[in-house]
């Protein structure tokens, strides 16, 4: 019989760092950097330049620099970068149970991220997730990200899996959609709704 495997999403999902639609690190930057957040967004996000950084083309850290000389911020790429990482882990004790269960019951459990590679390696080292999961599938080392059929294609190779024996759990419910289309089964998770997920993996 084919192992059952759980592909849980990061942001949103195993870590709430997004409360009211919002992420948390984002709270403080002003205060903490000394440099404004609504400048850094709009540099690193709403410019579009973020989206090669999540696909492996560009490396965080540069675009992290190319801010730092640009603003009127004091402190270094590493410094930024650290809080911006450290001010993000903020795991989801709830869905940690249930991973955990599904462990208990010889379930495989892997991340299906969009984040880079240095966020991944920051997640599976400084986080600990490396012990909890099999494997962090991350969109910027496999050079696409959800909803791309390929981001799923290249887990179900990787893990040497059958769509059917695999589940995504998403707070983006496109992403869950687009894994459902090619055979997967999948939960769109909403904030909080533990109780429901629990259904949804156990009955």
């Amino acid at each position: 019989m084919a192992q059952k495997i759980i592909a849980w999403d990061f942001d949103g999902v195993l870590n709430r760092n997004i409360v009211d639609g919002a992420f948390v690190w984002k709270a403080t930057f002003d205060q903490d950097i000394g440099a404004s957040v609504e400048d850094f967004s709009e540099f690193m996000f709403r410019s579009g330049r973020f989206s090669d950084v999540l696909i492996g083309k560009r490396d965080i850290k540069d675009l992290v620099a190319e801010w730092v000389a640009t603003s009127k911020c004091e402190k270094s790429a590493n410094e930024v970068l650290d809080y911006w990482f450290a001010k993000d882990a903020l795991p989801d004790a709830e869905t940690l149970k249930l991973l955990e269960r599904s462990r208990d019951l010889g379930w495989l459990n892997v991340i299906a991220t969009n984040n880079d590679a240095r966020r991944a390696a920051y997640i599976e080292q400084q986080m600990g997730f490396g012990d909890k999961i099999e494997k962090v599938f991350a969109a910027g080392p496999m050079g696409c990200k959800k909803p791309d059929p390929a981001f799923f294609k290249t887990i179900e190779v990787a893990l040497d899996a059958h769509p059917r024996d695999l589940m995504l759990i998403d707070d983006k419910e496109e992403n869950v959609i687009a894994a459902q289309s090619l055979g997967w089964s999948g939960f769109y998770f909403r904030d909080g709704d533990h109780s429901s997920l629990e259904q949804a993996l156990f009955g």
